[in-house]
């Protein structure tokens, strides 16, 4: 199992931020389409992207890929892949599936075909009538588009969000992989200021030091595919240790993250120590309206809140002020993630961008404001 394909699914409307970075990790036979990116690797590469893509949200190993528009052929093709190669014993083996613009549209059913099949394939290699599923847990997927059934194994097991830092959030937090998803798209860079005055868990700050800092996201948790019978642990060790070589301890970084509630900061900051970053990222606890920043070519990426979380005329005061800010500091960048669309009316100008992003199944809208280039 040298050569062997992988598919990092993305939120829709970030494939090219996850691009970018496979291609920065040196990866070049890729193939995008809505929602993941397959790409031609080998064996090693589990534990190099599960390590440190920043923007997806899993790994998949794509097993096999066929068209099935009966349950007698799911059955079929399923039953020829060797099964034993990927699944010990012991394993705990979970089937998910998925259907859309399929004849097998019944999900429930796709799942108990595939795991008849897998059972009726591992039988004839242990030579046992019942598999009591108590080992590591391996999670398949049938996943069926256009009457094509992709087989894959979830090799990061919780999604690549999970970074492990976030120990207690604060109201609605935005994932961890949206958050780095917002500084990759921003022009911000360590030479800038950064300023979250809505920080929450501290989320977005966090991320971009992490990134700044070159640190590997996935380097505080677990992984499913570690325990694998297929997988040499090893591998994993020596891309985790190659991780932490790489990390920038000595870079200094100028982000400060600001929130009007106090525990919202404790919740920040405690975040944020657990990886050590207490010194990169000042926290404070500051009303947006009493906000005192130097108009010096920075660069504000924040998720302000909106829907459930305050009333309307609170959400368009916020958005208000933050208006008042921009035009307060010319020199300034501004990303804003909300889910109001009226934010460019409040705001009071139009976004030089506006991306629409899902955070979740919340649809939300990434606005970009691009300020002067800093002087050299």
């Amino acid at each position: 199992m040298k050569n062997i394909k992988l598919i990092a699914t993305t939120n829709i409307g970030l494939e090219a931020v996850t691009k970018r970075e496979l291609l920065d990790l040196g990866y070049e036979d890729l193939e995008v389409s809505d929602g993941k990116i397959k790409i031609s690797c080998q064996l090693k590469d589990i534990a190099i992207l599960n390590l440190r893509l920043r923007t997806a949200e899993r790994v998949l190993l794509l097993i096999d890929s066929f068209r099935a528009e009966t349950f007698e052929e799911l059955f079929d093709k399923v039953f020829e892949i060797n099964w034993w190669d990927y699944i010990a014993e012991d394993d705990q083996f979970i089937i998910q599936g998925r259907s859309r613009k399929s004849k097998l549209f019944s999900i429930s059913d796709c799942q108990r075909i595939t795991e008849k099949a897998i059972i009726e394939k591992l039988k004839m290699k242990y030579k046992v009538s019942w598999f009591e599923k108590s080992g590591s847990r391996v999670k398949i997927e049938v996943s069926l588009l256009n009457d094509i059934a992709e087989i894959t194994i979830d090799t990061s097991g919780d999604g690549l969000h999970k970074r492990g830092y976030r120990e207690v959030n604060y109201k609605a937090p935005l994932s961890e992989t949206i958050a780095a998803s917002l500084v990759k798209l921003s022009f911000w860079n360590k030479d800038r200021i950064l300023a979250d005055p809505f920080c929450g868990s501290g989320t977005i700050p966090i991320e971009a030091a992490m990134i700044e800092k070159n640190i590997a996201p996935g380097l505080m948790r677990d992984f499913d595919f570690v325990k694998f019978k297929f997988f040499d642990e090893e591998l994993f060790k020596e891309e985790k240790k190659k991780c932490y070589s790489e990390i920038k301890y000595d870079e200094k970084l100028e982000i400060l993250a600001s929130d009007v509630s106090h525990k919202a900061i404790q919740i920040a900051r405690a975040n944020a120590e657990i990886l050590g970053l207490e010194e990169d990222i000042s926290f404070f606890q500051k009303d947006i309206r009493d906000l005192d920043l130097p108009d010096d070519y920075g660069v504000i990426i924040t998720n302000p809140p909106y829907g459930e979380r305050i009333g309307k005329e609170d959400v368009d005061e916020l958005n208000k002020e933050l208006g008042e800010l921009a035009r307060a500091l010319k020199t300034w960048s501004y990303y804003i993630i909300t889910a109001n669309e009226n934010f460019e009316k409040n705001f009071g100008k139009k976004a030089d961008r506006n991306r629409k992003l899902y955070n979740g199944r919340l649809k939300t809208y990434y606005y970009q404001y691009y300020g002067p280039k800093p002087r050299r």
